[in-house]
């Protein structure tokens, strides 16, 4: 197997990125897809009691093990599989199982980071950034985290604006300027993601 084709996919959360991520790796039908989300890298916190962990401002780039994401990102670019972490976010913890990701033609990065996080897109051959609105993306995120991630109305409106609207104007947003491709309304633009498949798929073949 040759090199895999490093993919990062960046935005805001709840901006579409893993939908975005996901529609690609359904369009790349007839090639292997490792996908890397980056949610599954943040740190381990067993040494924090559950009270401590809910006010880890997760959102910095310093929540996250980027030196444990760049080494599994470079041993799949080497052809060698990884264990990759599986993160519980109602426990705020790492579970003590790991998934297996062997490796692929194509190595899809996703997360609000990935082109912020310089040794991480730096390993990225093209760099995608999904926007969208702010207001969209709030509600997405009320929605998402009382729904699948067992938090309350409350604790996600607090959350927003204490950690994740400033470190979205922190990092997240400079960080569009690495891009190579801008996807604008998140995963619900069919036309920017079918020209993203066919610019992978064109590199891919290049390659052969």
């Amino acid at each position: 197997m040759s090199t895999p084709l490093v993919v990062g996919i960046a935005g805001g959360t709840a901006s579409g990125k893993t939908t975005v991520a996901k529609k690609v790796l359904t369009a790349l039908s007839g090639y292997a897809v490792a996908f890397i989300d980056q949610d599954a890298y943040y740190k381990e916190m067993a040494d924090l009691s559950p009270e401590e962990r809910r006010e880890v401002n997760f959102d910095h780039p310093d929540a996250f093990d980027t030196e444990l994401m760049v080494r599994h990102i470079s041993e799949l670019k080497a052809g060698r599989a990884i264990e990759k972490p599986i993160y519980d976010f109602v426990a705020y913890a790492r579970r003590p199982e790991t998934k297996l990701i062997q490796p692929a033609d194509v190595v899809i990065i996703e997360g609000i980071l990935v082109l912020h996080l310089q040794p991480v897109r730096e390993l990225c051959e093209m760099k995608i950034f999904v926007d969208a609105e702010d207001d969209v993306r709030i509600i997405r995120r009320l929605i998402r985290d009382i729904k699948d991630r067992g938090r309350d109305f409350d604790r996600v409106v607090e959350q927003y604006f204490r950690s994740v609207r400033p470190m979205h104007m922190g990092f997240v947003e400079p960080s569009k300027r690495h891009a190579d491709i801008i996807v604008p309304q998140g995963g619900d633009n069919e036309v920017a993601i079918q020209m993203l498949v066919d610019a992978i798929r064109a590199r891919l073949q290049a390659r052969r």
